[in-house]
């Protein structure tokens, strides 16, 4: 079974936003949530650099290991879910992820801020695939009709990868190769716990 994973090419990446627009507007994801957001460091310096960020889909995930009702669940393809019926809305897995994926769908007192949400890697939810109920609570399940997230398919630049961690990486390291320097796969050694061999 492929092992589905993001990879950002932060030499690539514009900073265009097109990844955000399409995950808000795919999902119908509520104003001032973003599953998807891109990060630029040393803005306007030399060096600058933008990386598309969002659940990187850990291979051992820590919104996972805190939750204390076990609501994250991997699926076979790798894709780190969590059920909404059963998040009580701690905010611990908030705190735990190291790309601050998880978030709360309002702003407000604890308690009231609802339940987490986060990328889903267009693999919906617990619920049967396609149905109007799944649709409602994550948005479209793109993985169930045998397509790849909109995030990525909407990168003009093809920055942001997704899919078989294992042809991912081989792309990224033909591109490293083809550049002239060693891996810089932001984020993936954290998430998966393992280098881009080149």
């Amino acid at each position: 079974m492929a092992r589905m994973k993001f990879l950002c090419d932060s030499d690539r990446c514009i900073e265009c936003n097109a990844c955000v627009t399409a995950c808000k507007n795919e999902h119908e994801v509520p104003w001032g949530i973003n599953r998807r957001r891109v990060v630029t460091i040393n803005d306007g310096k030399p060096g600058e650099r933008s990386i598309s960020m969002a659940c990187m889909h850990c291979t051992d995930a820590p919104c996972a290991a805190v939750c204390p009702v076990s609501c994250f669940y991997t699926t076979a393809d790798a894709i780190v879910l969590h059920d909404k019926d059963l998040c009580i809305g701690c905010g611990y897995c908030f705190y735990a992820c190291p790309f601050g994926a998880p978030q709360y769908p309002k702003v407000g007192n604890f308690g009231g801020r609802g339940k987490m949400d986060k990328c889903t890697y267009c693999a919906g939810g617990p619920q049967q695939d396609n149905s109007a109920v799944e649709y409602v609570q994550y948005g479209a399940n793109r993985i169930a009709e045998g397509k790849l997230p909109l995030c990525a398919e909407m990168c003009s630049t093809k920055a942001l990868l997704a899919g078989d961690g294992d042809i991912i990486a081989g792309i990224y390291k033909e591109r490293v190769q083809r550049r002239g320097y060693g891996s810089g796969a932001w984020g993936w050694r954290t998430a998966y716990k393992q280098d881009l061999t080149v």
